[in-house]
């Protein structure tokens, strides 16, 4: 197959997508090789994926103050004290966002809306009696705010107050030290013993391990192992309906870790699916959480490699030995609390784990990733800043091995993007012939993804890749793209520039998934790399992004 270049947009934040095809474009001019075949190009645009929330105060909770004795237009205001009232509706536009309806009953004359945002700030408008008026906000911090608006008749002075309880539909993350909450092997968090086939363990979160109640996401990192059969682990929160995604991808004999960022279900639970045909261990480690708190928000990052021990990038060249640890300090990142990481493990040499933690004292009880002697494997990692401000990475294996360490984003009282969890929705499967019609996506091709095209504030993703039926060797790679989606449909694009970082790394007929917190760069455009010299399938899956306010 030819290299190619593809263009998945998923109408962000629409349910449903069709593809149409569109124009080939200019060739990757370091081989002179064609384009891409095609674009796949929103047609329609189906319910909103983020779960808008709405809040009520009625008119009848409308508090009418007497006028003060001497004031103008006292009697008659006196008389129509008792008729004028607010009806209050809010509802969530965005992470920071909300927009309030003030409905005014009982006059039919001009009115004056205060409005008192609950966050120091106010503001006043104009309205008619009978009238709703619509006055949007964006809020500095996510949280929970009280609303009072006051509406005043401009001609007889009688007025009304109301207030009405929101919530931002954003949430901030908190970091937590790493600690297991579930290990069906032993009894930790659940009953003792696999998951069955199709079958389910409810985990839970809030109020456990000190999280606290009303969480509304959690950071685990999910490892499937005990594995006597292929499939695949869906996370969704307890008492929603399960979806059709998945996040971890599993085959006979391995052991396989996936970070997840889940919402947790009201009870303060989230579901763990096995979707195989045989019984799982499953191990679940949290390293955070998010909560409608004011605490760390989110800044991407374009990929920068922060260490590679084959070479001495930011850290001694060597292999870290058997049981050794590597403290890497976190310099530059404007008070970070926590940082989002690639981590690969390379040329081990023996089977063991990883364990990624805050600090530089004693490891935890946890692991991020799980690998043979000889493999190379990576894994999404969120992991707490410690005090003194580093992390660090512990070789539990016998032997010493490579690691190798990209930095993608980090989390900071400063940080201007809150996270907002999604319906999961699958954005692109190339294995699906009716909506992918370009089948697998060819070597050192790339799938470019106009997913926040449109939309200025949105500034990150959190999405699941899964690599599948690979010919050959070779690792995905995800970083935003330099041209505009108006470059792509002049076909006037420039061949952006490989990216040196990596994602997620695969051997030939393995099928690997990881997840990947994407920023959207100048454009709103993700790209992903197939970096091997092979044919792949790649399967995409959309489960929340970033918004700033």
């Amino acid at each position: 197959m030819s290299y190619r270049r593809l263009a998945a947009s998923a109408a962000v934040l629409a349910a449903g997508v069709a593809l149409v095809p569109a124009p080939a474009h200019a060739a990757d001019p370091a081989s002179g090789r064609p384009g891409p075949h095609g674009v796949a190009r929103p047609d329609r645009v189906g319910p909103q994926q983020r779960e808008a929330a709405a809040f009520t105060s009625p008119a009848d909770r409308s508090v009418r103050p007497a006028p003060a004795a001497g004031e103008a237009g006292a009697a008659s205001a006196d008389a129509a004290r008792n008729e004028i009232a607010v009806g209050l509706k809010a509802f969530t536009t965005s992470a920071h966002g909300i927009e309030v309806d003030a409905t005014t009953t009982g006059t039919a004359n001009a009115v004056s809306v205060s409005v008192d945002w609950g966050d120091g700030t106010a503001g006043e408008e104009t309205s008619a009696g009978g009238q709703t008026l619509t006055v949007p906000h964006q809020y500095g911090k996510p949280g929970g705010y009280t609303v009072r608006v006051t509406v005043t008749d401009r001609a007889t002075q009688a007025s009304a107050v109301n207030q009405i309880a929101v919530w931002t539909q954003g949430s901030h993350f908190t970091p937590h030290t790493p600690k297991r909450l579930l290990d069906t092997r032993n009894g930790t968090g659940a009953s003792q013993g696999k998951v069955p086939a199709h079958g389910q363990v409810r985990l839970r979160v809030g109020g456990n391990a000190e999280i606290p109640a009303g969480v509304t996401a959690v950071v685990l990192n999910v490892t499937a192992t005990n594995t006597t059969g292929g499939g695949h682990i869906t996370a969704y929160p307890d008492g929603g309906e399960r979806p059709t995604t998945s996040n971890v991808n599993f085959a006979p004999g391995q052991t396989v870790p996936n970070l997840v960022i889940v919402p947790v279900g009201r009870s303060g639970y989230v579901n763990l699916h096995n979707g195989g045909w045989e019984g799982v261990d499953l191990i679940a480690d949290v390293t955070g959480y998010f909560t409608k708190s004011a605490s760390s928000g989110y800044t991407p990052m374009d990929p920068q490699r922060l260490v590679d021990t084959r070479n001495g990038t930011g850290a001694p060249k060597g292999r870290i030995k058997g049981y050794g640890t590597l403290t890497k300090p976190i310099e530059g990142l404007d008070n970070a609390t926590a940082v989002a990481l690639n981590v690969t493990v390379t040329n081990p040499g023996s089977d063991g784990h990883l364990t990624v933690f805050p600090g530089s004292g004693a490891a935890p009880a946890v692991s991020n990733l799980n690998f043979g002697a000889g493999q190379t494997i990576a894994n999404a990692v969120i992991v707490p800043v410690g005090p003194s401000g580093e992390i660090s990475i512990r070789n539990g294996g016998w032997n010493p091995t490579d690691v190798v360490i990209d930095i993608v984003g980090y989390y900071s009282p400063s940080g201007p993007n809150a996270y907002v969890p999604l319906k999961p929705d699958r954005l692109l499967d190339t294995r699906d012939g009716a909506t992918w019609p370009w089948g697998p996506l060819g070597g050192r091709g790339y799938v470019y993804m106009p997913l926040a095209d449109g939309f200025p504030h949105t500034k990150g993703f959190v999405l699941n890749t899964t690599v599948t039926n690979p010919e050959g060797a070779g690792h995905l790679a995800v970083a935003p793209d330099p041209n505009s989606l108006a470059d792509y449909d002049n076909g006037t694009e420039q061949w952006p520039p490989t990216p040196t970082s990596s994602t997620l790394n695969w051997t030939r007929g393995k099928t690997v998934p990881n997840l990947v917190q994407a920023g959207t760069g100048p454009y709103g455009i993700i790209d992903i790399w197939n970096q091997s010299d092979a044919d792949i399938d790649l399967v995409v899956d959309l489960f929340g992004l970033y918004e700033d306010n």
